[in-house]
């Protein structure tokens, strides 16, 4: 007995280092439902080919795999857009799209117009404004003396004379009707006709024009885009009274389809751009899109960079500024931001404010941005490629005082900046997460504590501290946040080059960045383009001359009208002043 059991753990133990063959994995498909809506069990072996019945349940019908994709293929190509001329077959079909009446947000009311015709109208509950519906498309239909002779279709005549809301359209197909449903609007249908009447009834909840959050300024507007499309359109059209400028609307989303604008100036924008812009949206196939954060992933040249080629803003004068120029903007319903394209690296370190101030103002904080970006970006890597590699570089009494510093300190400088690299993203992240004053609180205050608690337990040197700190602060002083966050990472590699290669490797660090800036476009222009090659000089890069001596617009997009103004925009200053004397009776 005991050898027969010494047997079994032996072969339990080989079996356990011994190699086996994989089992096949058993092949998943969907069921399919039939007519009468009962599943039909599909078995398959690994290769696609149908089991005998036999091997499965002999009382299942069986029947081929059939792939997600041709499934969906085959319902788009049954699904009739055609609206029939029978209010049974609307209803039937509107109740099914919505799921009703399990889906309490639709709302479905059936009436007859003049006591003989059968109608229904449908809504959302909440997205749609009942006032609206009752007093300006109910109580019209449902009012005493509405003729009943009419032969042809109801609806002819209300929309022509009964109707009373502001904006409808006749719509023929299906999926228009639940998509304006959808969008807030009231769909009308009256039997014996072949399309509805969609009346534009939103009335949902929004919040209001306020100040931006993340791009405030001193001297300018104080005016932020908000969630709702229409109202971000408005505020474009309040800053830039033009005829030619144009909004064009684009649906992305195949399960919800978000609503997208393309806002741009005809007669100034070059017209690839534009198609470009349209081919790449119409180009996205995917289920659901929440606002520019998504969009931006889809569309963008280069989505493997860390250097965002998409500006995105939520100041309507900056939008408004950029459309002036002749780039596009893209609003997404839902999103209180707009993208702009395409952008040159030098537009994310322009802000709306340095137009509103006198040039030498402007110029000289774009010098400072210019120096925030450097000092975000190489600061923790010189300091570490220094003190480890090259310290005849530094002077000696600053050695010797950093030397004195990390005297007690433990770590090594490497391990030391990632500490307090890793301590000030911490800070930062929970600052922006805790809410209202607190987070304030904990940014400043907490950053003092653990900065001189760090310190006191030999942990970090003073020195570091500083080095962390300004760094921090000029990665604030970066107007765009994407460009901000991206200098956030590209610094953790220029401390990893400066810690392994010191000032060789800073310097291999920056030629491959520059590289890399060089070959990336934004929507088919160069991103480096403003600074070499260039074609014509301009006057509003680093240097931002007077606004009068702008004469043109940028050459990088290649504009319609290069033009912003003419060669003398102040003419009062080529003539004397004419002063009339009058002439006093003594």
């Amino acid at each position: 007995m005991d050898m027969k059991k010494n047997k079994s753990i032996i072969k339990s133990l080989l079996s356990l280092i011994t190699y086996k063959k994989t089992p096949k994995a058993k092949e998943f498909s969907v069921p399919e439902l039939d007519e009468d809506g009962d599943e039909e069990l599909k078995l398959c072996d690994r290769n696609g080919k149908d089991k005998s019945p036999e091997e499965g349940n002999s009382n299942s019908r069986i029947k081929k795999s059939i792939p997600m994709s041709d499934m969906k293929k085959s319902k788009d190509n049954k699904k009739d857009k055609a609206i029939p001329e029978d209010i049974e077959s609307n209803l039937e079909y509107i109740k099914g799209q919505f799921n009703y009446p399990e889906n309490k947000d639709i709302i479905i009311r059936e009436f007859k117009i003049a006591r003989k015709y059968r109608a229904f109208i449908a809504f959302i509950d909440g997205m749609a404004d009942k006032a609206t519906i009752n007093n300006f498309i109910l109580r019209p239909l449902l009012r005493d003396g509405y003729p009943t002779d009419v032969k042809d279709c109801q609806l002819d005549y209300i929309l022509e004379s009964v109707i009373e809301t502001n904006q409808t359209e006749k719509v023929t197909d299906h999926d228009d009707v639940v998509y304006g449903i959808l969008m807030g609007d009231t769909g009308l249908y009256v039997d014996g006709c072949n399309y509805y009447i969609v009346s534009e009834t939103k009335g949902y909840e929004k919040r209001g024009v306020e100040k931006p959050q993340n791009e405030g300024i001193i001297k300018g507007a104080q005016e932020a885009f908000n969630e709702n499309l229409r109202t971000n359109i408005t505020l474009l059209r309040r800053i830039i009274k033009n005829s030619q400028l144009t909004t064009e609307f684009v649906k992305i989303g195949e399960r919800s389809k978000n609503l997208f604008s393309i806002t741009y100036i005809k007669d100034i924008v070059n017209p690839a751009i534009v198609d470009e812009v349209k081919r790449r949206l119409n180009g996205i196939n995917t289920d659901f899109i929440m606002g520019n954060g998504m969009l931006e992933q889809f569309i963008e040249d280069s989505s493997m960079s860390l250097i965002p080629t998409i500006l995105s803003t939520e100041r309507p004068d900056r939008t408004a500024y950029h459309i002036t120029e002749g780039r596009v903007a893209i609003i997404a319903e839902g999103t209180p931001f707009a993208i702009i394209v395409p952008v040159t690296i030098e537009t994310l370190f322009h802000s709306p404010e340095d137009m509103a101030l006198r040039w030498q103002y402007g110029t000289f904080v774009r010098f400072i941005r210019i120096i925030a970006a450097f000092v975000a970006t190489l600061l923790p890597g010189m300091y570490i490629a220094i003190t480890n590699f090259h310290q005849e570089m530094m002077p000696t009494e600053l050695l010797i005082a950093i030397a004195k510093a990390r005297e007690n300190v433990p770590f090594p400088t490497i391990i030391e900046v990632l500490l307090m690299e890793i301590s000030f993203e911490l800070i930062r992240e929970a600052g922006v997460r805790v809410p209202g004053i607190i987070g304030n609180t904990i940014g400043i205050i907490g950053a003092l504590i653990i900065g001189q608690a760090a310190v006191q337990a030999n942990l970090v040197s003073p020195v570091l501290i500083i080095i962390v700190a300004v760094t921090g602060l000029g990665n604030f002083a970066i107007p765009d946040f994407s460009l901000a966050f991206g200098l956030r990472i590209v610094r953790v590699l220029f401390i990893f080059a400066g810690a392994f290669l010191g000032l060789y490797g800073i310097l291999l660090m920056i030629v491959a960045l520059l590289v890399l800036l060089v070959d990336m476009k934004s929507f088919g222009v160069p991103y480096l383009s403003t600074l070499a090659p260039k074609t014509r000089k301009g006057f509003n890069m680093i240097i931002r001359y007077p606004i009068w001596m702008q004469e043109y617009r940028p050459d990088s997009i290649n504009p319609v009208d290069v033009r912003r103004q003419p060669k003398i925009s102040r003419r009062w200053a080529k003539g004397n002043p004419k002063y009339k004397k009058e002439d006093n009776d003594e």
